[in-house]
């Protein structure tokens, strides 16, 4: 008989594998299983391993998948992962499609992410939904659709909910709102979040909000527009803006263009506009120029903030509105192109909604273990199964 020796912060399963007990499996053994006794022969806890190994080595798909483990049984027995024969692509299926139920993962996952998150410093929340393309049915034009809270700088998508076909962004937002414990952080949102009750909600918790505002707010953007039209106007002419207004602008150079963005603020609108505790509202123009000078594009928006003027300056401001498209580039584009999320069919069950849980934990993982490039670093973790384990089980990097 084995004896195994464990430090007050671990555990071990039934194949003798040790774990941290604030690591990622720690969690998945936390999942309820909604399968019958009778003819199960992995625990669930296992197959969300297997799952999230595979997923780490470059598989999208449930054939993937099991073809990864099946090329690796011997290694993965003695890594006391599997006992006996890997699992069939179908098991893979079934547990995507009908065992967990979605908001109870989610849960789960929502708290590991946020035991694990690195406070200290000001925190930025971008807020923003995502439809997924491959959960859509034949025939239909509508799949699965969810909203994320993403902490760019680290990662990590702290809650994420599916937005019921009957419903929209609006309704789900203050529900996703409540599940993140963290004052004093800044919620960034676009057009369609700019809503009073959303954004007393976040000042009443001891956050800040800052929205793009268009049609659906349509006197506020008017009277911000307006307002702005006077200082442009001063620009144009040479002259002095007015006492309330602030300008800063950037210039940037990447990919073969150059972008240049100008923000305008002031605080000339807060007794007028009834937004809670407003602090600002600015003009955001992006200018990019591409193929060295030979094509312009220009972008204008407008939008408002409860940062005081204090809290924020224009420099500041610029900054914010640029970090919340990292969800965009950050976790959606890789979602989308490195882990193929949109071109994975998966349209059974709750599958899809699985699937995207497990892409964001990959990519937070990664990044929070030093990878940037996503693919490159399934490549390296394909060929390294101990590592990719190590990155489950273990609540830190083992080897830094």
């Amino acid at each position: 008989m084995d004896y195994i020796t464990l430090a007050p912060t671990q555990d071990v399963n039934e194949n003798g594998l040790v774990y941290d007990i604030d690591s990622l499996y720690a969690y998945f053994e936390r999942v309820s299983d909604s399968r019958k006794a009778k003819g199960k022969q992995y625990p669930l806890a296992l197959l969300l391993l297997l799952m999230m190994l595979t997923k780490l080595g470059g598989e999208d798909k449930p054939s993937g998948m099991a073809d990864w483990v099946a090329n690796r049984v011997e290694q993965l027995i003695e890594m006391k992962i599997l006992k006996k024969k890997s699992p069939s692509h179908m098991t893979y299926r079934r547990v995507l499609q009908e065992t967990i139920q979605p908001e109870d993962f989610e849960g789960l996952i929502s708290a590991y992410h946020q035991k694990h998150l690195i406070q200290g410093g000001e925190m930025v929340f971008s807020m923003d939904g995502k439809s997924l393309k491959g959960s859509i049915p034949h025939g239909e034009i509508r799949g699965v659709h969810l909203l994320s809270i993403y902490v760019g700088g680290q990662g990590l998508v702290l809650v994420q909910a599916e937005v019921d076909r009957k419903e929209n962004e609006i309704v789900v937002a203050p529900k996703v709102l409540k599940q993140v414990h963290l004052s004093g952080a800044i919620v960034i949102g676009d057009a369609m979040h700019a809503q009073r009750e959303t954004s007393a909600q976040i000042v009443e918790s001891g956050r800040d909000y800052l929205w793009t505002v268009k049609g659906n707010q349509a006197r506020t953007e008017w009277a911000i527009q307006r307002l702005f039209m006077h200082e442009v106007g001063n620009l144009k002419q040479g002259a002095p803006l007015s006492k309330h207004c602030r300008m800063a602008s950037e210039v940037r150079k990447r990919h073969g263009r150059i972008e240049k963005r100008t923000i305008l603020v002031s605080t000339d609108l807060n007794d007028y506009l009834d937004w809670p505790s407003l602090g600002q509202v600015f003009r955001l123009e992006r200018e990019v120029w591409h193929e060295n000078g030979r094509r312009r594009t220009r972008q204008i928006v407008y939008g408002l903030t409860s940062l005081t003027p204090q809290k924020a300056s224009p420099k500041k401001l610029l900054a914010l509105t640029r970090q919340y498209w990292g969800i965009e580039s950050g976790l959606h584009y890789r979602r989308d192109v490195t882990l193929h999320e949109d071109h994975t069919r998966l349209t059974v069950g709750a599958a899809g909604h699985y699937m995207a849980i497990l892409n964001n934990l990959l990519i937070g993982l990664c990044l929070r273990h030093g990878w940037a490039n996503i693919a490159k670093a399934r490549r390296f973790l394909s060929a390294h199964p101990k590592y990719a384990l190590h990155l489950i089980v273990k609540s830190t990097n083992p080897f830094l």
